[in-house]
């Protein structure tokens, strides 16, 4: 193989698709941070899937046994149920339920109680918020770049 074409294989390697696997069944169990626990023994399991060049976000497998708990959110986390049920209580507002096919957002720096009867399993999206300062310059950046032509169009 050529340098040129081993080459423009690595750049198309750096910008492919991950497709991942988020089967744990291998992966060990963990406890719960113990002073979040505030019921049961739960423990979960978390499986990296994938992550952004930058680092700033990330795709997790997660699961996690029956307990009650409080979680605190360090980034901004998108969560779709996959299989089992939790209830959720923010603010110490009303429970609310998830399950299957539900999706739920958490914002940096918010907690939740956890209270998981038996079992749930979650795909979860993580991102580092941006201080608003730095996001509207990396925004405003985009913006010329693409008025100039030189930024990329991404279509939904």
């Amino acid at each position: 193989m050529s340098a040129s074409v081993s080459d423009a294989t690595e750049d198309i390697l750096a910008n492919s698709i991950v497709v991942a696997n988020a089967d744990m069944a291998n992966d060990a169990p963990t406890s719960v941070n113990p002073g979040w626990i505030l019921n049961g023994r739960p423990e979960h399991r978390i499986k990296q899937l994938a992550h952004s060049r930058d680092r700033f976000s990330h795709s997790v497998a997660w699961d996690c046994t029956a307990g009650l708990f409080e979680w605190h959110y360090s980034e901004d986390e998108t969560l779709v149920v996959l299989t089992g049920e939790a209830f959720i209580c923010v603010n110490s507002e009303k429970e609310r339920r998830i399950g299957p096919g539900d999706v739920v957002f958490f914002p940096a720096g918010s907690s939740a109680v956890w209270r998981v009867p038996e079992y749930i399993r979650k795909v979860a999206f993580m991102r580092r918020p941006i201080p608003p300062p730095f996001g509207f310059g990396v925004r405003a950046l985009g913006a010329l770049l693409r008025i100039a032509g030189i930024g990329r169009v991404a279509g939904l």
